[in-house]
């Protein structure tokens, strides 16, 4: 499914083909598949996660119909060991499904699709809601009217 949906037919992110993350190669397989299917911080030892596998067929329509229907996406800034990072965040809030939110890296000329998961943590879905409230707000405020 990863193969069809990114690698033999690009998905489309607002018209514009999305790149995947290649290195480093992990089990012969693009570095983005092995982020949407394990978990964990630690790199070398991230364990496969079920629901991300099984919500992989959920990863390629989210991203082409991010901008309809009951899915946000919003800007986000993220800080690590590698710099800063430009990403987007597209979040699939559903009532009677486990959230899914997919995440986009901006990069100069080209976006790469970094990762997709099921939040599993009460937790992890405020941090989310409390990010997509406060970029809201950016839109409103009076240098944004």
């Amino acid at each position: 499914m990863f193969n069809r949906d990114f690698v033999l037919k690009k998905t489309k992110f607002r018209g514009e083909e999305l790149r995947l993350k290649w290195h480093p190669i992990y089990q012969n397989k693009a570095y983005t598949f092995y982020h949407m299917t394990h978990k964990g911080k630690d790199e070398q030892n991230r364990l496969p996660d079920l629901r991300r596998c099984e919500r992989m067929p959920w990863a390629k329509p989210t991203i082409e119909n991010c901008d309809t229907g009951n899915l946000k996406i919003w800007p986000q800034v993220r800080t690590g060991k590698g710099g800063t990072r430009n990403r987007l965040c597209i979040w699939l809030q559903l009532v009677d499904e486990p959230d899914y939110i997919v995440i986009i890296d901006v990069r100069e000329g080209y976006k790469l699709l970094w990762t997709a998961f099921v939040p599993q943590y009460p937790n992890q879905k405020r941090k989310k809601q409390k990010e997509y409230k406060a970029w809201l707000k950016t839109l409103k405020s009076p240098g944004n009217t």
